[in-house]
């Protein structure tokens, strides 16, 4: 007999362990599991919402984007082999929904004339010509008319033949039941609905002209005209003289028989050269961009503009820098008493609103009444914020106000990060003050902070706070109708141009400018990185 069988034979035998029931052994899915669960349905849910908004208004492409992103959200959270991008798929899906998008529609648009005048697809300028030539149609009949109200959403509750219908201006005419009508045939009571009371037409002068310039479509069909009124409590159908074909596409005007037909331009034009007011986007090419170089509107304004944007940067982040660095080597000296008080004291302004500092500047540098004046130049009329150079050194001041605490406190760590060692090597060598300042000191602070310079400069390339709030961008250039100012930097000059603080819009020509504004950012971030590794290297 072998070794083997013998140990076998003599080896105590294990008793047998009976097989788990399956019933014991599965214990069900955990919390986790369950969380997940009801975390991916509400995410469904809000999906599935998203995905038939996207369809109820045509917008195929986003509606495509949504049913791949779900699938692959559902797909990543309930795989076991995707640990890692359950963790990465949120940051990614952020990024691309704030960055990357923004930067493709704003791409997108800057190839467009998108602004005044195009603002919407082909239907909907037709949509706008009809309604902007609206006139009373000759067989409509005068109907019982009562101004209805849902918090601030306006309507008209219009008795038709017995039928209370009720619409507002984004939703045309429909008829609701258990409404109640006087002897007049107004009504008084519509369910969902307050009626404003006609007193209060009369008394409020802005209700008035809100409720005269409201029109409510008969039907979704714009051909069909829209109720308007003019004192509140009567309406009737105002239809345009306008004609839509849709086969030829065209509009043509019925009193005078004029055909207005689409050119590439993205407007409605008669043969004679007459053109609808209302347009649409269409895709221009590089036209913005030429435009902002060759125009004789932009090109003279943007190049001025462009060069005070890097003075303004640069200016800013030197003195700011410089002034900073200089108190920090002043309250670093251990001979200087109160250092702590002081330092606290000097930061104050980099704690108080960058906007509410603007403010409060703009009124004391006011010519008539301002501090500045009355103060410090014995109550002489020099006018800082009205004069242009003399905007900009205000513009400059002020922004130097409110940046040197920052590099104050940068530079105050970095000073006592440096080698102990290294000063006092230089010191025993014999090198003065100005001379390790110059060789030691400031090569090693610029290693450190050099890149927050880099960043410094492109957020004051981009500070429109500090230009919006001070100056307004103002005064204004002489000469040119465009809305760009002496004191303006090319982002407040893209808000002026894009017409949202009231002007005329642009939107393409603020959307070219933009990527402009990024690429030249970009390029100057590069070249000053690349000067930074060197720092790094000696």
């Amino acid at each position: 007999m072998s070794v083997g069988q013998q140990r076998a034979e003599t080896a105590p035998s294990s008793p047998a362990v009976p097989p788990e029931s399956h019933a014991r052994s599965w214990k069900g899915p955990g919390w986790g599991f369950v969380a997940k669960l009801l975390l991916m349905m509400l995410v469904n849910a809000v999906g599935v919402a998203a995905i038939l908004s996207a369809y109820n208004v045509g917008s195929w492409v986003i509606l495509g984007v949504l049913v791949v992103l779900l699938g692959v959200a559902d797909w990543i959270y309930f795989a076991k082999r995707t640990i890692a991008l359950k963790y990465l798929f949120p940051g990614l899906l952020f990024l691309a929904t704030f960055q990357m998008f923004t930067l493709a529609y704003t791409g997108y648009v800057a190839f467009t004339n998108y602004g005044t005048g195009h603002l919407g697809s082909m239907q909907q300028a037709v949509d706008a010509a009809l309604i902007q030539d609206e006139q009373r149609a000759q067989d409509s009949p005068t109907y019982p008319l009562s101004v209805v109200r849902d918090g601030d959403l306006l309507g008209f509750a219009v008795n038709d033949e017995g039928v209370v219908r009720v619409g507002t201006a984004e939703e045309p005419l429909a008829p609701v039941s258990g409404a109640v009508v006087d002897d007049s045939g107004a009504a008084t009571e519509v369910p969902g609905w307050e009626i404003v009371p006609r007193a209060q037409l009369f008394s409020d002068q802005s209700l008035q002209q809100e409720v005269v310039s409201l029109r409510v479509p008969v039907s979704d069909d714009a051909t069909d005209g829209s109720i308007r009124t003019r004192e509140g409590t009567t309406g009737a159908i105002y239809t345009s003289t306008l004609e839509w074909d849709p086969d030829a596409q065209t509009i043509t005007d019925t009193e005078t028989g004029t055909v207005y037909a689409p050119n590439d331009r993205g407007n409605f034009v008669s043969p004679d050269g007459e053109r609808l007011a209302a347009g649409w986007y269409v895709n221009v090419g590089f036209e913005n961009f030429v435009r902002a170089f060759t125009d004789a509107n932009y090109a003279e304004p943007l190049l001025k503009v462009t060069l005070w944007t890097f003075a303004f940067a640069i200016l800013t982040v030197l003195t700011s820098f410089g002034l900073g660095l200089l108190f920090a080597m002043i309250y670093n000296d251990p001979r200087v008493r109160g250092r702590k008080v002081l330092r606290t004291v000097f930061i104050l302004p980099y704690a108080f609103p960058a906007f509410m500092s603007a403010l409060l500047w703009r009124g004391m540098l006011n010519a008539e009444f301002g501090v500045v004046n009355e103060w410090f130049f014995l109550g002489a009329d020099i006018n800082w914020l009205g004069d242009p150079w003399l905007a900009k050194f205000a513009i400059l001041w002020v922004n130097l106000w409110l940046s040197y605490p920052y590099w104050f406190l940068v530079t105050t760590g970095a000073l006592q990060s440096l080698p102990g060692d290294t000063l006092e090597a230089a010191r025993v060598d014999g090198a003065g003050r100005w001379r390790t300042f110059r060789s030691i000191v400031l090569p090693l602070l610029m290693v450190s902070t050099a890149p927050l310079a880099i960043a410094s400069f492109a957020f004051n390339f981009n500070n429109f706070t500090i230009i919006y709030m001070l100056t307004g961008g103002g005064p204004a250039f002489s000469g040119t109708s465009v809305p760009i100012g002496s004191t303006d930097i090319l982002i407040s000059a893209i808000y002026q141009i894009s017409g949202v603080s009231g002007g005329r819009a642009d939107y393409g020509l603020a959307s070219a400018l933009s990527i402009i504004v990024f690429i030249v950012i970009g390029i100057v971030s590069a070249i000053a990185f690349r000067q930074t590794r060197k720092l790094e290297e000696i």
